[in-house]
């Protein structure tokens, strides 16, 4: 049985949600006046969810947000200056072999609130002219073909050819909210902001991988706007902030830090990787990176085990693969502590726990392939570096 995503507005819960047959349980998304507030898993019982459950749940959920959101609202309050400028935007999809994804992402991009912002499709060397038919059913997309594979090259690609002093990240197999890049762009006030991630949403929970996925390796990181430096956050644990999957760079980005390490991430033998690398060094060199929920995007999570096994491997080969960076290149000695945390505080009780059996222990099969990743990481990031320097 699947979960079944919904959507709703806490001050305009449904007396009782029907239509539900198909699933065991439903993940909701609270807002209130449109911005996320919480989240909620909730059973289906005969295909039906009563209404007192979904609002006895919901207000558990959002307990401590939600009186300040409404306080703010009565008030007229925000975080944001509402007389600030907000900069203009590039939108940039890095793609390969991925047409149903794509067309799905630009109808959602081409739909987005005008700021004056351009969409970029950067075509990771596709095979054949597949990437460029979907775009071509796009007038107002610009299309641009990169013949290096890696997705971290397309990235750059995206950097020097864009437009606009933002570039804004959207994974091709992800939705964009109508408020996302809106989310985004309002908090480069700061000029100490080099990155803004936001919150990422599963777009569907369809299959058993898919919510084990959800479970294990959410791209999540909650519901309350934080401001990161390297005071709030170590570099090394830079993956707290955000992900790759929904971000936005100043185009300075690469004359501040320099740009993506093109050893990481898809497409080279590192899997992974390469936007925690980024954010590491944007934190470790004096920059702030903004989480904001309200930059809300819903990812298409891979449908099977496999594609799952061979996800949480990648995870794992680029997380020790930038630790590998770290060392080599910075001589930073911290690695050896972060991944004994991580394995001390994370990885072995969990193992533990499937061992034992326990309930909502995680398959063996997953954790391994993530162990497994991490033994090869170190290798595939000289093997990766050496065929890009190549």
């Amino acid at each position: 049985m699947a979960t079944a995503v919904l959507d709703f507005e806490i001050n305009q819960l449904p007396a009782e949600i029907t239509g539900l047959d198909r699933y065991q349980h439903a993940l909701i998304l609270l807002r209130f006046r449109r911005c996320p507030m919480g989240r909620v898993t909730l059973p289906v019982i005969k295909g039906r969810i009563e209404g007192t459950d979904l609002r006895s749940a919901a207000i558990n959920a959002c307990d401590s947000a939600l009186p300040d959101a409404w306080l703010r609202d009565f008030l007229g309050w925000s975080e944001m200056d509402p007389l600030a400028t907000l900069p203009t935007a590039t939108v940039a999809v890095c793609t390969r072999n991925r047409p149903d994804d794509l067309h799905r992402c630009l109808d959602a991009l081409t739909q987005l609130p005008d700021l004056g912002q351009e969409i970029l499709v950067v075509d990771s060397c596709s095979t054949g002219d597949v990437t460029r038919q979907v775009v071509d059913q796009f007038p107002t997309v610009r299309y641009i073909r990169e013949d290096r594979p890696g997705l971290n090259i397309a990235r750059n690609r995206a950097l020097r050819e864009a437009r606009h002093s933002i570039v804004a990240f959207c994974d091709d197999d992800a939705v964009p909210d109508p408020g996302w890049l809106n989310g985004l762009l309002r908090n480069f006030a700061d000029p100490l902001v080099l990155c803004v991630t936001g919150l990422t949403m599963p777009l569907e929970l369809e299959t058993e991988a898919q919510e084990w996925f959800e479970r294990y390796s959410p791209f999540s990181r909650g519901f309350q706007r934080r401001v990161y430096d390297r005071r709030s956050c170590h570099p090394l644990a830079a993956g707290r902030v955000g992900a790759g999957a929904n971000m936005a760079l100043r185009r300075t980005v690469l004359e501040a830090v320099g740009p993506f390490d093109e050893a990481l991430d898809a497409g080279t033998p590192t899997q992974s990787g390469g936007d925690t690398e980024i954010f590491s060094r944007i934190l470790a060199q004096g920059y702030r990176i903004v989480y904001d929920p309200i930059a809300l995007s819903w990812h298409r999570h891979r449908r099977t085990w496999e594609e799952l096994r061979q996800t949480l491997y990648g995870y794992g080969v680029g997380t020790y693969a930038y630790w590998t960076r770290k060392l080599l290149l910075e001589h930073e000695m911290g690695v050896f502590w972060v991944a004994y945390l991580w394995f001390r505080h994370d990885q072995f009780p969990a193992l533990v726990r499937t061992l034992l059996r326990r309930p909502e222990s995680v398959p063996f099969d997953l954790l391994m392939a993530e162990i497994q990743g991490c033994f090869a990481g170190p290798r595939a990031y000289l093997r990766s570096r050496s065929t890009t320097q190549a």
